[in-house]
């Protein structure tokens, strides 16, 4: 049986969702604030799991062509420059867990996604105000004054959701302390930097302090995400310029390696870095949330896209065989308990921004398949239809 599920938000776990979900037979529309989408936001990690998930829907080819493919990870200690951890990428992640490891731009990224979901069936403008569950569906007020009914609705509209709002009240995220600077210099220009083709991460003198680069743009440009406390900066934007003495001041203890790098920004954007602690719940009735939604995370595993990919993969799955309305809330809660654990483990660990620093596997996050991980491995009160 088909049903109308909407999606708020086409970002890239509700537009991950929204194909998966249309290929399991559903009619999905998918509710978007923005006019368009827009070239903003931050570059991405996608590490193996993440990329296999991809590859799934069958949009990994389009991922791939302008995507880096980082050679290492890399931890190095901030001042002396010691190397602490190294793991082959590659090739060899691509041969050990099935995918590689990609940097991409989010824009690069939604424009592969873009590519495979109808823009038809995405409503522009649409910022909701008021959701509602009631018994003929669930009703959606947008500001425009337009009005909706869906089946099923599901928040991928980020760590402001309107959807969990409607689901459990109104709920501020927390601001961490942390800001974060994100810069991109043209690899020429740095070209005496090592590991230039790898993903390097700097690990400061506190766990707030840290400085990531990758290469991006097939290897021709090189990313800098790099943070620090400020408790006196509490803006959250994307497009909001920083001040490039700033950033070099707030790292100037570093290693030259590293500094080298900040030396070549010509600009830099500053934002604030909010979050929220786990989620007791995920679904209510026929309403769910998946990505940061449910688990924001500090950026600090580098799995914040690759865990709402994973959940829009496994929620689409979970849907797949449910065959009348009155199923639809009991998959929903099979998605949760089979997405909950691990979701909210990485949650956590970003939080500590321990992981890798001096080695260590990363098996147990890059070896993760969301297409094949067993639906029946949670509590029988979560079961999926057969």
């Amino acid at each position: 049986m088909s049903f109308k599920i909407g999606i708020l938000g086409a970002g890239i776990g509700g537009l991950t969702a929204a194909i998966a979900l249309q290929r399991a037979g559903h009619e999905v529309v998918v509710y978007e604030q923005s006019k368009q989408f827009l070239r903003v936001g931050a570059d991405i990690n996608l590490t193996p799991n993440a990329v296999r998930a991809l590859d799934g829907l069958g949009i990994g080819e389009a991922v791939r062509r302008t995507a880096a493919r980082p050679t290492h990870r890399i931890s190095r200690t901030w001042d002396s420059g010691e190397e602490t951890s190294r793991l082959a990428m590659g090739d060899t992640a691509e041969e050990k867990y099935g995918a590689p490891q990609l940097t991409i731009h989010r824009a690069d990224l939604l424009a592969a996604l873009a590519e495979v979901f109808p823009l038809e069936q995405v409503r522009f403008a649409r910022r909701a105000e008021k959701i509602s569950e009631e018994g003929d569906g669930i009703h959606l007020h947008f500001a425009d004054g337009s009005t909706d009914r869906v089946d099923v609705l599901i928040g991928g509209d980020g760590i402001h959701s309107a959807v969990r709002t409607a689901m459990f009240g109104a709920e501020s995220p927390r601001f961490t302390g942390v800001v974060a600077f994100r810069a991109v210099v043209p690899a020429s220009r740095v070209a005496g930097v090592p590991n230039l083709q790898a993903f390097t991460k700097w690990w400061g003198p506190n766990p707030e302090s840290q400085i990531v680069t990758f290469p991006l743009n097939r290897g021709q440009d090189i990313f800098i995400f790099a943070t620090t406390a400020q408790e006196s900066w509490h803006l959250e934007s994307w497009t909001t310029p920083g001040n490039v003495q700033e950033l070099r001041d707030s790292y100037a203890g570093f290693h030259p390696d590293a500094t080298a790098l900040l030396d070549a920004c010509d600009e830099v954007l500053k934002t604030a870095l909010y979050e929220r602690d786990p989620l007791p719940a995920w679904a209510r009735g026929n309403m769910a949330l998946l990505g940061d939604a449910c688990h924001p995370m500090m950026p600090f595993m580098a799995q914040g896209a690759g865990m709402a990919i994973e959940d829009a993969v496994v929620l689409a799955r979970c849907l797949a065989k449910v065959t009348t309305l009155e199923q639809v809330a009991g998959s929903l809660h099979a998605y949760e308990q089979l997405r909950m654990e691990r979701a909210s483990k990485i949650q956590v660990g970003s939080r500590g921004n321990n992981w890798l620093r001096e080695g260590g596997n990363a098996d147990w996050v890059y070896g993760y398949d969301a297409w094949s991980t067993p639906l029946d491995a949670r509590p029988e009160s979560a079961a999926v239809p057969a």
